[in-house]
């Protein structure tokens, strides 16, 4: 029983470790030694490795004081393996547990066989992956588990971009005496692409390479490129300034074998299209690397370019010839073919073009301001409160609305212009301010002088962005792009210190915190009073002689059908709530705004009222006696009123241990107790004054630390900070 030398290079991985680890210590070949080297990780990497040692003799850990980089790592690995092959995993990944098994099996006389590698998105497809492994019976999988448990079959690819066409070695059994032979070695120069020094030699002597069919190997893509990159999720100038070194290297030494030299010219146009014009569409870069891709390009085969189209041709001409300003004006005219040729596509590109190639260079509006409350859905929450001060106190401005659907009755002469509209674009490019409660979309690059409030829209319960491990929602992107769209806020709203530390931290916040409380919940003080409450009642025709109950839970992130649309059913009885609580009380429902399904009342009426598309929440806080939620941040601005709390949380574990976990102790900290069933709302709600009197000191210690900031007064602090205190 032939042994593999397992070699694992680990930087910064500890929220991996553990699965990848697994993976391989338990794989059905036994006959492993598992190098785990330990590139100067700054996290609980160390600690995590030196645990598995002890439980696995088979380990064999070392720990670099600093980081070396991948080759270095890999190569230390090399130099101590005893295995008569060796196979390379990264710490973020991990593989099906018959994986190294099958390899042994197969390789028969070859030096080197691979497998198929299956990249994830994010850690709730990586339990498909061990879902997979252990042949588990979940109906939707089951054909596809089916499958992967045949016996594979190896083919012999004659095809080199096929077979390393992501340049990596990665899943990949290589017999140890050929890699001496060889004198195969990682490239301890680049951090990016190392591995090619390692494949191109193996290029230029084999002709054919051996694969291994359902032979899997689970390649994730990290969630949060942001904090701890991977680093393919470099950017653009790393990636490219480590592929010329490398390329430049192996192209002087192997660029004479026809094999090794046509894979590295095909890697290089691939690079070049992909990669280097993207990062050439900004005339700065073109002067700092045009003499570096100039070079790679001279070693570039003749017969290579000619095959090219006929732009690419030119470009490339000219970088040969080192005409940097022709090769400006070329690159110049291909962006914007590039981009006029995408706006034709539809005409929401064609609006984005304009945005970014007209609008934005038109001159700025200095009094003009677009608001925006949840992505256009409806006229609420701080940025009405904040428009509303400004037109009570005659403030200078041209106000612009955005909504899904316009002809919304609000005060005031504001424009009203719909979400992603010709004019919405326009308003946004040409507006000095913009207010809204949540991220404007990617697509709206911000330009110099524009100035952006974010008002956000809650006190944190859930765990945010940046403190969050996993991603359970529909977008695996979304740490990326919440960075790069909070990046345009100048200022952010807080409600209390609580939340400004946290924003500080999940949102990687650094400008300026406007430590006012919410304008939103202003109402909450200015209007606190009988008449104010009735009159709300009347216009929303709620009885005036029953007291109200609101439910309004959170969302649920792991319950959706596709991105940007979701679902809830109600878990709570509301028919057996009506037999017992009908004759006092009525029921409000405000649902997310993120769920797609329309909630279902009927046989209700007179008892249940669905609010779920009223424009603004605080009025409802205003007319109800008593608040059921669950996760939602609704209870932070409700405990304002310092009226009763109850929290409905059926599935407790299931939110705080999996979805998203809490920033507080939720069974110990919260204004009111924790039920789960509808036996025990209808016993709490009966008995709310004995509940009240239980939970005074918690309630009196909440309000001192989430509501302390705000009075009544949040709208005219920001309005003053943010756009002076000039009026008409």
């Amino acid at each position: 029983m032939k042994k593999v030398s397992v070699i694992i290079a680990a930087y910064n991985t500890e929220e991996f470790l553990d699965e990848c680890l697994t993976s391989v210590v338990n794989q059905t070949y036994s006959n492993l030694e598992v190098l785990i080297i330990n590139d100067g990780s700054l996290d609980q990497s160390g600690a995590i490795i030196n645990e598995f040692a002890k439980r696995d003799k088979r380990i064999i850990c070392f720990h670099n004081d600093e980081r070396k980089g991948v080759g270095a790592a890999r190569n230390l690995g090399l130099d101590n393996a005893t295995g008569e092959f060796v196979y390379f995993i990264d710490s973020d990944d991990f593989i099906a547990l018959d994986t190294i098994g099958r390899l042994v099996e197969n390789i028969g006389e070859h030096d080197m066989l691979t497998g198929k590698r299956v990249r994830l998105t994010n850690k709730e497809d990586s339990k498909i992956g061990n879902m997979v492994e252990e042949e588990a019976d979940d109906g939707m999988i089951i054909e596809e588990i089916e499958e992967k448990v045949q016996e594979g079959r190896v083919r012999l690819r004659r095809g080199i971009q096929r077979s390393f066409r992501g340049m990596s070695i990665l899943h990949t059994l290589v017999s140890r005496d050929y890699i001496k032979v060889n004198n195969l070695r990682f490239s301890e120069e680049v951090d990016c692409y190392s591995d090619l020094s390692f494949i191109v030699p193996i290029i230029s002597e084999m002709r054919t390479f051996p694969f291994l069919t359902r032979c899997y190997y689970f390649k994730r893509r990290r969630n949060d490129p942001i904090s701890n990159p991977a680093l393919m999720q470099s950017d653009r100038e790393k990636k490219v300034l480590d592929f010329l070194s490398i390329y430049n290297q192996m192209k002087d030494q192997y660029g004479m074998n026809q094999r090794a030299g046509s894979y590295l010219d095909w890697l290089f146009l691939n690079i070049y299209r992909k990669q280097i014009i993207m990062l050439f569409s900004n005339q700065g870069c073109i002067d700092e690397f045009f003499n570096k891709v100039a070079v790679s390009v001279d070693k570039i085969d003749v017969s290579k370019r000619k095959k090219l189209n006929v732009v690419v041709k030119r470009e490339l001409k000219l970088l040969r010839k080192r005409k940097l300003e022709s090769y400006k004006r070329l690159i110049g005219l291909h962006h914007f073919a590039r981009n006029t040729k995408r706006a034709l596509k539809s005409r929401q590109k064609m609006y984005i073009y304009l945005y970014r190639s007209v609008f934005m260079r038109m001159p700025l509006k200095e009094k003009t301001i677009v608001f925006e409350s949840f992505l256009g859905k409806n006229y609420s929450d701080s940025p009405k409160y904040i428009y509303e001060y400004m037109l009570e106190h005659n403030y200078d401005f041209k106000y612009i609305w955005v909504f899904n659907k316009t002809g919304k009755e609000i005060p005031g002469n504001a424009k009203q212009v719909k979400r992603f509209s010709l004019a919405y674009y326009y308003y946004f490019a040409t507006s000095k301010f913009s207010v809204s409660n949540s991220r404007l979309p990617l697509k709206l690059n911000k330009r110099e002088g524009n100035i952006d409030l974010q008002t956000w829209h809650g006190t944190p319960l859930k765990k945010l962005v940046f403190d969050m491990n996993d991603i359970y929602s529909a977008n695996p992107n979304y740490k990326k792009h919440f960075f790069n769209q909070s990046r345009r806020w100048d200022y952010l709203i807080s409600p209390n210190q609580y939340s400004s530390d946290i924003f500080r931290s999940a949102f990687k916040y650094e400008k300026e915190m406007l430590e006012f409380g919410y304008p939103r919940n202003d109402i909450l003080y200015k209007k606190d009073n009988e008449e104010s409450i009735q009159n709300l009642k009347e216009s929303l025709q709620i009885p005036l002689d029953k007291k109200v109950i609101l439910y309004a839970p959170t969302w649920r992130d792991d319950e959706f059908y596709e991105p940007g649309k979701y679902k809830f059913a109600i878990q709570m009885d509301l028919h057996k709530m009506r037999e017992q609580l009908g004759d006092e009380y009525v029921v409000l429902l405000r649902m997310h705004y993120f769920i797609a399904d329309e909630i279902d009342t009927d046989g209700l009426e007179g008892f249940v009222y669905n609010y779920s598309k009223y424009d603004d929440i605080a009025e409802l806080y205003l007319i109800s006696d008593i608040l059921i939620t669950d996760y939602s941040s609704v209870f932070f601005d409700y405990a304002n009123l310092k009226r009763p709390i109850l929290f409905f949380t059926y599935d407790l574990e299931k939110y705080r241990d999996t979805l998203r976990g809490f920033y507080i102790d939720i069974e110990s900290e919260v204004p009111g107790p924790l039920v789960k069933t509808t036996d025990e709302i209808i016993d709490a709600v009966t008995n709310i004054e004995q509940v009240k009197t239980q939970y005074q000191e918690t309630y009196d210690r909440f309000y001192d630390k989430f509501c302390g900031w705000d009075n009544g007064n949040a709208a005219e602090n920001v309005v003053k900070t943010v756009f002076g205190e000039d009026v008409k």
